[in-house]
């Protein structure tokens, strides 16, 4: 098309041009640096973005739809807790005090819980000091939920609720291309997801049955057998964790909850009634990638003080990524935590997987990169 212009006023100097008019940009690490320039001329772009954006209305109008509140809790924490990570240190210099950008929305969701706020969540920017990759930002959203009166098998439903209700939202069907390492299948999410054992999966992927009960020195053995190299401080449940990451852990790509994880990996999670060595806790695997993890939370103030006391114990003999004794937390508890579910999900990996990207720089608009050297 031609334009016949009778007059022009210019609004604003564009003096760099425009990328190639057919070709866009084709340079990954240009994409993401000029995320502007990408927007501009790449349609595949603003089409993730746009999947992103439906998948975080859905979620929030599934959750509206149940009763729940959105809520906001700190950023800056005096303990790092809620997961198993390497935290962001900063200070604050009016009260000169070292605080931790936060690690996961956990533990003061709970709190609100305790509070009588019976159905909260948040999502939330997320902050952890390791490494990058195509599944990894220091920075990343997620959303955590937490109903009082549930048990992890609720918040195993509400999983798949959420998600599959995203994909019809933000992509008009339920079924989706799911990438795994060495394959793609195509799957109706709508369909019942798959639940295993983690026992299990590792004793599929080895031939051996293993359990947290067993001698460290027998999965120790099964360990270096696989050639998992196994750190001296590790336990039986830390054992079978690195087992099933080496072994099963790719093999899992339609949608999976890995359930029954070892208490020793699992500080915030209630032992399962039936197994007092496993936890009843989940982690939902698709494509080979962990997308969320959920569980009956620990409402028992002397466990969970007993279990904070082993993660400090753990971080003092070198684990940086370990917690540490959260005393106010522990007060919290004190004053009754009802028998309560809890979830958190990578919004980032279920915009890769309903937009169907290979890495998480595609669907966060500004990735953290290494500086530029102009």
């Amino acid at each position: 098309l031609s334009v016949k212009v009778q007059r022009f006023e210019l609004l604003s100097k564009a003096v760099r041009p425009m990328p190639d008019k057919w070709h866009g940009l084709t340079d990954t690490d240009t994409r993401f640096r000029q995320r502007y320039a990408d927007l501009i001329v790449n349609d595949d772009a603003r089409r993730a973005f746009r999947i992103r954006h439906e998948i975080i209305a859905s979620f929030r109008r599934t959750l509206h739809g149940r009763g729940f509140i959105e809520v906001e809790t700190p950023v800056l924490h005096v303990e790092a807790g809620g997961a198993h990570a390497r935290p962001f240190v900063t200070h604050h210099n009016t009260l000169d005090m070292q605080l931790y950008l936060r690690i996961a929305l956990e533990l003061h969701l709970k709190r609100l819980i305790v509070g009588g706020m019976e159905r909260v969540f948040e999502i939330g920017r997320i902050f952890r000091n390791e490494g990058i990759s195509t599944r990894h930002n220091p920075e990343f959203t997620m959303i955590e939920l937490y109903q009082a009166f549930a048990d992890y098998s609720e918040m195993i439903e509400i999983s798949e609720r959420l998600i599959t209700q995203a994909a019809i939202d933000a992509t008009g069907t339920s079924v989706v291309t799911i990438h795994g390492p060495t394959e793609q299948i195509q799957v109706d999410l709508a369909q019942p997801w798959r639940r295993a054992r983690m026992i299990d999966l590792v004793a599929e992927a080895t031939g051996v049955e293993v359990h947290p009960s067993q001698p460290v020195e027998q999965l120790r053995a099964l360990a270096i057998e696989h050639g998992i190299s196994v750190s001296p401080r590790w336990g039986s449940g830390k054992i079978i964790e690195e087992l099933f990451e080496h072994t099963a852990e790719h093999r899992l790509i339609a949608p999976t909850f890995v359930t029954g994880h070892p208490v020793e990996i699992s500080p915030l999670a209630r032992v399962d009634r039936h197994d007092p060595h496993l936890t009843e806790r989940f982690e939902l695997f698709v494509g080979a990638r962990e997308l969320a993890n959920g569980y009956s939370e620990l409402n028992d103030p002397v466990e969970q003080r007993a279990r904070f006391v082993e993660e400090q114990a753990a971080k003092d003999a070198g684990d940086a990524e370990r917690g540490s004794v959260d005393e106010d937390y522990l007060r919290a508890l004190e004053y009754g935590l009802p028998p309560t579910g809890g979830l958190g999900i990578g919004m980032d990996r279920v915009a890769m997987l309903l937009a169907g990207v290979h890495s998480i720089k595609e669907v966060i608009l500004f990735p953290t990169l290494r500086p530029e050297q102009f």
